[in-house]
């Protein structure tokens, strides 16, 4: 079940939620508004215990998972 980052288009309160199915309505905490955006993140994964983030460098790329000079590696 992922969590997912959205933002309210009333209040622009930033927040996480947990989706469960595709049919879920999602509702700001703040204002209770259903007018939300899902915003994009930067994923994390777990590794021996700890969690890490992907580097933002990218070698120069535009691509801010690939840690080569080219996004052919990861697409």
């Amino acid at each position: 079940m992922p969590i997912y980052e959205y933002k309210c288009r009333k209040c622009n309160h930033e927040f996480e939620c947990l989706v469960i199915g595709s049919g879920d309505d999602i509702a700001c905490p703040d204002c209770s508004a259903t007018e939300v955006e899902r915003l994009m993140s930067a994923c994390s994964f777990k590794s021996n215990g700890s969690y890490s983030a992907p580097s933002t460098g990218g070698g120069g790329s535009s691509c801010s998972g690939c840690s080569s000079t080219s996004c052919s590696t990861c697409h």
